[in-house]
């Protein structure tokens, strides 16, 4: 349908572009023979709608050639940023101003085969230097906006100013685990957090899961998200919009992160690190529990339960309330016992805290 209205403007242009063309004959005196005959009008009708006609058999090709140059100009504009667009198309409107005010001396000298081709020349010289610096100069434009708007925040009261709140994306592993709940209720993390649809899609699809162990995660997840929309004074926004064009939830969550402009709060230490190389904000709650641990120092002393025994010969191992693991050196002899350590040292890892300790019989032996 489209086609067939763009084949009949088409025709009107080639009757417009006929009678033009009987108008140019004439002026040029090249109908001189014709006119005052019976024939004249005859002819100029047939040469406006043989015009017409010959544009009408072409526009097929006519709108297949323009649909593809169309194609080509879109796919190019495709790959050009947005800010190249807006900065090249300032630079362009800059560049023929500047030519308009340069060509008006020129055609003040009324020299027609002049004016004419040095005023085109300006227009296409200027057009071009205004996106092309406009373009290449982009970083230069960024700094100095960036400069100014510098300024003006710091004439700004900062008493009277306000920090937006980042909106807090929750990621699959963060619901399960559940310690978000917690950290919520306590008052560290603001809202608005925000629930994806994916991700909720995700829990349904695990507590809908044959296996044991996953179904109850899954259910734990989602009376995870009710305890929170419930119970806790917090904004809880569900994000309805999905990304089709990628697979993996992971990655959704750091477009979305993207996209809001906000941060993504997880446990996985994967998905940590890609969000950092992405540039993409992340709460880890692992790191959290982490930073809130009591600091031991070497040379304190503590009373632990050995449970178990470690990787290396001769070691046992014990835990702390929060869950921090302490390798006790000689300790496998004293599984299922409490006694009295001493710190020899602390390791620091990307799992978490470690903690080495002597039993404090051996200190006192060696001193």
């Amino acid at each position: 349908m489209i086609n067939k209205i763009i084949r009949v403007i088409l025709t009107l242009l080639g009757v417009v572009l006929g009678y033009g063309l009987v108008v140019i004959l004439n002026n040029l005196e090249v109908l001189n023979s014709i006119q005052g005959t019976t024939y004249e009008q005859f002819i100029y009708l047939f040469i406006i709608i043989l015009m017409g006609l010959i544009v009408f058999i072409l526009s097929p090709k006519i709108i297949k050639l323009g649909s593809f140059i169309v194609s080509s100009l879109e796919g190019e504009l495709y790959k050009i940023p947005a800010s190249d667009i807006i900065l090249g198309s300032l630079g362009l409107i800059i560049g023929l101003v500047i030519a308009y005010l340069i060509s008006q001396p020129i055609f003040m000298l009324d020299i027609l085969f002049l004016t004419i081709p040095a005023s085109i020349l300006l227009y296409l010289l200027f057009g071009y230097l205004g996106i092309i610096v406009a373009t290449k100069k982009r970083e230069d434009f960024t700094r100095l906006f960036n400069f100014f708007k510098k300024s003006n925040a710091k004439e700004k009261n900062i008493n009277s100013s306000k920090s937006r709140i980042k909106p807090k994306v929750l990621d699959t592993s963060v619901i399960i685990d559940g310690r978000i709940s917690d950290i919520c209720q306590t008052g560290f993390v603001e809202g608005p957090l925000v629930i994806p649809k994916f991700v909720l899609e995700e829990l349904q699809h695990i507590a809908d899961s044959s296996d044991s162990l996953k179904r109850n995660r899954g259910r734990r997840g989602l009376d995870i998200l009710n305890k929170i929309q419930k119970e806790l004074d917090i904004e809880v926004m569900i994000y309805e919009k999905d990304f089709e064009d990628i697979s993996e939830v992971d990655s959704k969550l750091l477009k979305l992160g993207q996209l809001l402009e906000g941060m993504v709060v997880t446990n996985d230490y994967n998905l940590n690190k890609v969000a950092e190389f992405q540039g993409v904000e992340v709460l880890n709650i692992n790191e959290l529990a982490n930073a809130v641990k009591p600091v031991v120092l070497p040379g304190e002393e503590m009373m632990v339960q050995v449970i178990k025994d470690g990787k290396e010969s001769g070691q046992g191992i014990a835990y702390l309330d929060d869950g921090t693991m302490i390798v006790v050196d000689n300790g496998r002899k004293h599984i299922g016992e409490t006694l009295s350590v001493v710190v020899t040292s602390v390791l620091q890892t990307a799992a978490g805290r470690m903690i080495f300790a002597k039993p404090k019989y051996m200190i006192d032996q060696a001193g």
